[in-house]
């Protein structure tokens, strides 16, 4: 963990005027307007949860991808840029893109016909109940500790454009968030999240595309960063060799096990927040749909949020080290900073903060499902009618946001909170990726072996993270090869335990595993108008296609850098 440092430099503060207020305003305006008419249609709890399961793939889709729009891309990817360099690509084109088609080609399917509510209950059908309750309570605390990522990252933007205390950007801006998510619900968020999706483009463009002709345009500024930091910063698999030296201090095997399966898979396979959404579309054929509508601007959002941390390193050579007064946070306020006309300026904040919002968004309404559904309505006030759990959503959404304000502090002790991201989601979602998949493609794994494995995969990369590297008994260069590692290990941990507990303890009826286990029947297919037996993914052309185009686009740009 960094030490604490200044959040922004002293003097960052953006030459707005009454024309960028304005346009800040008209968005505000919108954004409570769609929670007001999203309000009319939120008439039962799974109305507020999980839009009564009506959405088009279009809406789901693009909200999808917009979820993911917040701190982790816009800041977090921007400082990852200005530190790592080109590198940054490997979150996208290996981190990303294969496990969204994997979860929509192969997972979705499970999730949605077993009509689960949230990620945690799919355990419980799995598995027993203590591997529910345990995946409940980490999946609540990640988010939480994830939304007040985000909410410190909209607290930067707010400090520069108003000059508020940290701490008064942070309670208003989450004050905000509170608002439309109480009044309209996931809807609300949702359909927000198509708007911020195009806002957020309209913001980063002119900062790539003005940033680019300052430093002389891309020749300009590969020969400057080159000059300044060596040739591998500027490629993708420059010295990833096994005991090669390169600025991630990762090398091709971490990177491709660590990033590109663990940590993808179990964020983009089993991170609510993100698999509500596509739980929200109106059918299975939607849902498996929108992580691959999602994937096609996924692969080129990373030049969006790469190109402004370059062009920040070569603008300000020191960033984030400790004889410069900007962390790596910083990058994109800066360039906003020096930059953008006004008028431009007003569009920018505004996409930034539609980004933060939408990030912040996505992880508290994830959260208020999982709590209601998965903890309360389970363990501690069973059996009310659907007004009471209705209301206790909203209430519980409040003191979610509170708590996000809370760990939005220890967010703002990282210099790079993409790095911070990394290591919660190398803690919370790796262990419940190894329980899903070997659940999945398991039968013989028992009721028992669930929640041992979760145990194991989180404690194993906790301790890796904690004290194997912190306290130096492995050296390993940075705290990214760290995170990648920890994931490793957390993945390997649980596996084993699980494998272990499985010969030892019962295994679930295998009455009980329909629908639940690859290769075993799902009931009530009616339900999609599918016929019994013609619903695998490998049955269906068009998903196939599509899957195809997103993967070869994936596999082919990495080797173009």
């Amino acid at each position: 963990m960094q030490s604490p440092t200044q959040t922004l430099a002293e003097g960052l503060r953006l030459p707005t005027n009454g024309l960028d207020y304005a346009i800040l305003a008209i968005y505000f305006a919108v954004v409570l307007g769609i929670g007001f008419a999203a309000r009319r249609s939120v008439r039962t709890s799974l109305d507020f949860f999980l839009s009564g399961r009506s959405l088009p793939a279009w809406v789901t889709g693009l909200a999808f991808v917009a979820a993911n729009l917040g701190a982790t891309e816009i800041l977090g990817m921007a400082a990852t840029g200005a530190q790592y360099g080109v590198a940054v690509v490997h979150w996208y084109w290996i981190g990303a893109i294969p496990a969204m088609v994997f979860l929509g080609l192969v997972m979705m399917p499970f999730y949605y016909r077993s009509k689960v509510r949230s990620v945690p209950e799919f355990l419980l059908q799995r598995f027993d109940k203590s591997a529910h309750l345990l995946s409940s309570a980490l999946f609540a605390f990640a988010a939480i500790l994830i939304a007040g990522v985000n909410l410190y990252a909209l607290s930067i933007v707010v400090e520069a454009l108003l000059g508020w205390p940290q701490w008064v950007a942070i309670v208003v801006a989450g004050v905000f968030v509170l608002a439309y998510i109480t009044i309209g619900g996931l809807s609300s968020a949702i359909y927000n999240e198509v708007l911020q999706f195009f806002v957020i483009l309209a913001a980063l463009i002119p900062i790539c595309v003005i940033g680019l002709k300052k430093v002389g345009g891309w020749d300009g500024l590969t020969g400057s960063i080159e000059k300044q930091h060596g040739e591998n910063f500027m490629t993708a698999w420059g010295g990833t060799g096994i005991g090669d030296a390169n600025p991630l201090g990762a090398n091709w095997l971490t990177i491709i096990l660590g990033l590109g399966f663990v940590l993808s898979f179990g964020y983009w396979t089993t991170n609510f927040a993100e698999v509500q959404r596509a739980l929200s579309a109106k059918n299975l054929s939607a849902a498996q749909r929108t992580p691959l509508i999602a994937a096609f601007p996924k692969i080129f959002i990373v030049f969006l949020v790469m190109v402004p941390g370059l062009v920040a390193a070569v603008l300000v050579p020191k960033i984030g080290t400790p004889g410069s007064d900007l962390t790596y946070n910083d990058a994109i306020p800066y360039l906003m900073q020096e930059l953008l006309p006004n008028g431009v300026l007003g569009i920018a904040v505004t996409g930034l903060l539609a980004a933060f919002m939408a990030g912040m968004a996505a992880n508290v309404s994830s959260f208020n499902t999982v709590f209601t559904y998965d903890i309360w309505a389970k363990y501690v006030v069973k059996d009310r009618e659907d007004g009471y759990y209705l209301n206790f959503g909203r209430l519980i959404t409040a003191l979610g946001v509170l708590a996000s304000i809370g760990t939005a502090f220890i967010a703002s002790s990282f210099s790079n909170i993409m790095g911070y991201l990394q290591t919660l989601f190398s803690f919370f979602n790796v262990p419940m990726f190894v329980v899903f998949i070997i659940g999945m493609f398991w039968k013989r794994a028992s009721m028992k072996s669930g929640v041992w494995g979760l145990v194991a995969g989180t404690t194993a990369a906790m301790v890796n993270y904690f004290w194997i590297y912190k306290q130096g008994v492995i050296d390993i260069p940075t705290d990214q090869g760290a995170n990648f590692v920890s994931a490793i290990v957390g993945f390997v941990a649980g596996a084993v335990v699980m494998v272990v507990v499985t010969l030892f303890t019962a295994p679930k009826p295998e009455a009980e595993l329909a629908g639940l286990v690859y290769g075993t029947a799902s009931p009530g297919l009616e339900d999609d108008g599918v016929e019994e037996g013609d619903d695998a993914w490998y049955r269906k052309p068009a998903l196939l296609g599509w899957g195809a185009v997103v993967l070869a686009a994936a596999c082919y740009l990495p080797y173009s850098l």
